[in-house]
C-alpha cells in the first residue's frame, strides 16, 4: 500500500495546479505539519495557504521528482522545482534542486513533509541585486589558490 500511496503523492506534486490544491485533503492527514525554508506550519488550511501563494507569486510553478526512496512510512524525494518570477522580463526558467523527507500515518497520509533545500544558493542569488551581493560575499569567502 505505501508504494501506492508514494506513487499517487508524486503524482499530485508533478500535477499541481491551484485548482487541484483541493485535493490536499486526500494525501495529506488533517494535523499535518510542513516545514520548509520559509514556513514551519501546521494542518491542512495552513499547508493550503503556502501551495497558493506559490501560485500567485510564481508563473508556472511545477515538482519534477526526480527521486524516490521508501522505507516502511518514510519517504524521501528528491526534486526540481521549476518557475518563472511574475513580471520579470525577459521569462527565465528558474529552478531550485530539494529534497522532501515525509512521514506517512497509518491511513498513508502525510504526516509530516520536511523540505531541504538552500534558500541562499537556489533562490536569493538568482535576484539582480541581492544576487549580486551574496555571489561576490561567496566568492571572497573562498580561499585564495596557491600561486
Amino acid at each position: 500500500m505505501t508504494q501506492q500511496r508514494v506513487d499517487a503523492l508524486v503524482r499530485f506534486f508533478e500535477t499541481l495546479t491551484l485548482q487541484s490544491i483541493a485535493e490536499l485533503p486526500e494525501y495529506y492527514a488533517a494535523d499535518c505539519r510542513f516545514r520548509d525554508p520559509f514556513s514551519d506550519v501546521k494542518g491542512i488550511p495552513a499547508v493550503t495557504a503556502i501551495f497558493q501563494h506559490m501560485f500567485e507569486r510564481l508563473d508556472a510553478p511545477r515538482f519534477l521528482v526526480r527521486e524516490r526512496m521508501v522505507d516502511g512510512a518514510r519517504v524521501m524525494l528528491t526534486w526540481d522545482f521549476e518557475f518563472h518570477f511574475r513580471g520579470w522580463r525577459p521569462q527565465v526558467t528558474q529552478n531550485i534542486h530539494g529534497a522532501s523527507l515525509i512521514t506517512l500515518d497509518a491511513a498513508g497520509l502525510v504526516a509530516v513533509h520536511r523540505d531541504y533545500w538552500d534558500a541562499a544558493e537556489e533562490l536569493y542569488e538568482k535576484l539582480p541585486l541581492l544576487g549580486a551581493l551574496l555571489r561576490l560575499l561567496k566568492q571572497q569567502g573562498r580561499p585564495k589558490a596557491p600561486l
